[in-house]
């Protein structure tokens, strides 16, 4: 590997950073972390982010952008390699990853959804989404068995937000998906995954939703 540093750029509540976070820390790879405000974003990350969005990640003097692409260049410059090397199921693993990102985003609209209809349209979407997904999974604790791939880390985000939402606002969207029930058991449980978010993080989301006077924290 190279001996280039890695630094990833942040908000303390972003989902697809937090991908690449796990990433990094079940590969055990040093990295820094530097968190910005988006809402009042710094010049020189405007001045990197192609999509003035987050996660970025310096890599010496070289920048790259969006997390799954970020999450196969650490697995590829990184020893015992976590993406699948079939051609196939590389490629299955890359849609599925695809789609994760939609469901994140479906989670998001739901959880800052301001009335009753707009939530219940987000909720059917995810619930929609989670359901094409519990078909896919294999059984053995990972999204494709026994083994810890990309693809862990692309939905562990979301699986964080939903137990906190179910312990929280008494809203269980994993209630009929048993075997999706099971790997976020597993998931939320890894250490690299707890280590993922910021100390406060489940404090800091709760409080999120209470101020953007969202329906979920009503």
């Amino acid at each position: 590997m190279s001996e280039k540093t890695i630094e990833l750029i942040s908000f303390n509540l972003c989902p697809f950073v937090q991908r690449s976070v796990i990433t990094l820390k079940k590969k055990g790879i040093d990295f820094k972390i530097t968190y910005i405000d988006l809402a009042d974003k710094p010049d020189w990350f405007l001045a990197i982010s192609p999509l003035g969005k987050v996660p970025v990640v310096k890599y010496g003097d070289d920048v790259l952008f969006e997390s799954a692409v970020i999450n196969e260049f650490i697995d590829e410059i990184t020893p015992n390699q976590i993406m699948p090397s079939d051609p196939l199921q590389k490629a299955k693993d890359r849609g599925w990853i695809e789609f994760s990102s939609q469901i994140i985003m479906n989670q998001y609209m739901l959880s800052v959804a301001k009335n009753a209809d707009d939530f219940e349209s987000q909720k059917l979407a995810l619930v929609d989404k989670l359901t094409r997904l519990e078909s896919t999974i294999q059984q053995g604790g990972f999204f494709n068995g026994t083994e810890f791939s990309l693809i862990d880390a692309a939905v562990a985000p979301m699986f964080t937000r939903l137990d906190i939402i179910k312990k929280h606002f008494n809203h269980d969207l994993l209630i009929n998906l048993p075997k999706l029930q099971a790997l976020a058991n597993n998931l939320v449980s890894q250490p690299y995954v707890k280590a993922s978010v910021i100390d406060d993080f489940e404090n800091v989301f709760v409080q999120y939703l209470k101020g953007n006077e969202s329906y979920l924290a009503a």
